[in-house]
């Protein structure tokens, strides 16, 4: 996509704000940004639905340009990939699915948007010791039985960074879904988890930096939440909030929802006992329960080619180290400083060397307890 199409992509999302499905039928109709921004002014009389609000604003595209050109020049300075809708290999396959789908995603990471498995965990941001348990719980089950899962969340208080935590802990790819731009992390308690997310995922966002925090660009980044993912995961919820609003939108997009239940008195698990009760979600008692319902079974997931293993830069001892993580994976072993001296007859210091520079590789993450995890198995 040329520079000159990209900016008038970004105007026309500019000049109608919140209003995706209306840019989504201008650049339909027009066959590109660039066409419409040639027919800025005809609007009005192309498409009758159109209020003359909509049509001035889309007249105005002329405007926006040098702000568009600022973000751009922004999002290169500070590595920002900028990922259009009409672009086929970089825009998220599962989001594009969806009518309302922005026109245009800010991603800053190394994460894979169009990962074999994603699941969406969202829930109340006042959540329980509990709901940050089952998020733990989430991700250490779904890090052992389909690794590589990519798990987003919106990067919130209560669940969602509970979600994310729970996903850097367990060595899965984690992406926060921003209702800000890139220049700012809200809230700013979160910003040691979202650097971490940098390494092992991502962030990802539909505004331009400067954008004012405000409450409705919450509710509207829901939609990127539901839409990014294979199926959503309500944690804990009351009877209204955005988890709620979440859950909808995945329905709406034919995503799998799921939910845990709660005691009828818990005020944090209202929502999700609402859910099942207007069978808005398929009640789960475990993690397993989710996978069984996906079909993600370990065998199904973690079947690889040869060629999955083979790093060709790495040194015999690094090899050795790959290949006895890699066996630990298929057989279920806990792959401690101990266990991989021993498959490798290395002494102890001698593996934790050869860690670090597998980690420095990026082929190895270090875990709790002196345990590892293959990153690239």
């Amino acid at each position: 996509m040329t520079d000159q199409e990209l900016l008038y992509t970004m105007a026309l999302t500019m000049a109608l704000r919140q209003q995706s499905k209306h840019q989504r039928t201008l650049l339909e109709a027009a066959g590109s940004a660039t066409a419409v921004y040639e027919e800025r002014h005809e609007v009005g009389k192309m498409f009758e639905h159109f209020s003359p609000r909509m049509a001035e604003a889309v007249s105005s595209m002329e405007s926006l340009l040098p702000r568009c050109e600022q973000e751009l020049a922004y999002a290169r300075d500070h590595h920002i990939q900028i990922l259009s809708w009409q672009d086929d290999t970089a825009y998220p396959a599962r989001l594009r699915q969806c009518e309302d789908a922005p026109l245009i995603l800010y991603f800053l990471g190394k994460g894979n948007l169009n990962a074999e498995h994603v699941v969406s965990i969202v829930g109340t941001r006042r959540c329980t010791e509990r709901g940050r348990d089952l998020c733990d719980q989430l991700a250490r089950t779904i890090a052992e039985q389909v690794p590589g899962t990519l798990i987003i969340s919106g990067l919130a208080y209560g669940i969602d960074v509970a979600a994310h935590r729970g996903a850097l802990t367990h060595g899965l790819p984690t992406v926060g879904v921003l209702a800000h731009g890139m220049d700012e992390i809200y809230p700013r308690t979160h910003r040691q988890t979202a650097v971490e997310m940098l390494q092992q995922g991502g962030l990802v966002t539909e505004f331009m930096s400067a954008t004012p925090i405000d409450r409705l660009n919450f509710l509207q980044r829901n939609r990127i939440v539901a839409g990014l993912a294979d199926a959503i995961v309500v944690v804990e919820s009351p009877v209204r909030g955005g988890s709620l609003n979440t859950a909808r939108l995945g329905m709406d997009y034919q995503r799998d929802v799921f939910t845990f239940p709660g005691r009828p008195t818990d005020a944090t698990s209202e929502g999700c006992n609402l859910l099942i009760r207007n069978n808005g979600a398929t009640l789960i008692n475990s993690p397993m329960d989710l996978l069984t319902d996906l079909g993600w079974s370990s065998k199904k997931c973690n079947a690889e080619t040869p060629q999955k293993r083979l790093f060709p830069d790495l040194t015999v001892e690094e090899q050795a180290i790959v290949d006895a993580l890699a066996t630990a994976e298929d057989t279920g072993e806990t792959p401690t400083l101990t266990y991989l001296a021993d498959v490798t007859g290395k002494l102890a210091f001698k593996v934790t060397t050869t860690i670090l520079a597998l980690e420095m590789k990026g082929l190895v993450k270090t875990l709790p307890g002196n345990r590892y995890h293959l990153i690239n198995a």
